[in-house]
């Protein structure tokens, strides 16, 4: 099943989430690593603090493991809705706005 997300982005922790998601930490993850990667290089700021992404997930709860191991530690608010298919939303690639906040002087 796939699932259009919407989440806030917890601001402190935007430079760890893009470390873990850069150095192999969450790819490793099973059995769901490689797909919270590839939703993440999919996800779009839509407005400011805001990330939209879909993904696939077979949890009796949709994205129930990867709430509890990944997103829940940065992200509040997170929505889900099913879908057919994965959905390309408009913005700024989340993957980009990670980078200029890890790269921000602290």
């Amino acid at each position: 099943m796939f699932y259009s997300v919407k989440a806030h982005a917890i601001p402190e922790r935007m430079v760890e989430f893009q470390r873990k998601l850069t150095d192999g930490t969450i790819l490793a993850q099973k059995p769901d690593g490689k797909e919270i990667v590839e939703s993440m290089r999919r996800a779009r700021i839509t407005e400011p603090g805001v990330v939209r992404w879909s993904e696939a997930c077979f949890c009796p709860t949709p994205l129930a493991h990867e709430r509890q191991t990944v997103y829940d530690l940065y992200f509040n608010d997170l929505e889900t809705e099913l879908v057919e298919n994965t959905v390309e939303f408009d913005g700024e690639l989340f993957m980009d706005f990670l980078s200029r906040q890890s790269a921000a002087p602290s």
